[in-house]
């Protein structure tokens, strides 16, 4: 049995959840950003103590197919802008099709329509994000940060964080008190 949760963005959620799913006796296949795989299905009293052990966490135990829709299009791009060592150099509106296996149109509708912005607009606060956590960890110049996220140019990353953040890169690199939101305030 598959069970959508909605804010699963990160390791530390993953184990949460996990740690639910044996507190209630549940076994599972598989925890993922967003979904979770259990072997046996689970009673209404099981359904409703997980979902509200998970409210008490600031997740949430999702039914409604668009939500579901939507959590996934969130976490395909969560894992692919902020976990894979690089992003991959298809276009996203091709790689989002192929993974959630629909019509990107239908797709870029449905998000729109439930989240008040495109897309493509959430894939650019997400990357502006990642560009802010290399820039923190100072491992990387600007250069090596645009190469990686598949920016065009160094210029086109600084339009876009300054577009968004109101700051150029080289600015925010020389701040005292760099500051980040989390995955799921983004």
């Amino acid at each position: 049995m598959k069970l959508y949760i909605k804010y699963m963005v990160s390791t530390r959620c993953k184990m949460l959840v996990k740690e639910e799913l044996n507190r209630l006796g549940l076994h599972f296949v598989n925890v993922d950003l967003g979904t979770v795989e259990i072997m046996e299905d689970i009673t209404l009293q099981q359904r409703e103590q997980l979902k509200a052990a998970l409210l008490v966490s600031g997740l949430e135990l999702m039914d409604d197919k668009k939500a579901i829709l939507i959590e996934k299009i969130q976490n395909v791009i969560i894992e692919m802008v902020h976990y894979a060592d690089e992003v991959p150099k298809v276009n996203f509106s091709d790689y989002l099709s192929e993974k959630l296996h629909h019509d990107y149109t239908y797709l870029a509708n449905v998000f729109s329509e439930t989240k008040g912005m495109t897309i493509e607009h959430f894939i650019i606060l997400h990357k502006i994000e990642r560009v802010k956590e290399l820039i923190i960890y100072d491992e990387l110049n600007l250069s090596e940060i645009a190469w990686k996220l598949h920016y065009s140019s160094v210029a086109h990353l600084s339009f876009q964080f300054k577009k968004i953040t109101g700051l150029t890169p080289s600015f925010f690199r020389s701040l005292k008190q760099k500051k980040r939101n989390t995955i799921e305030n983004v």
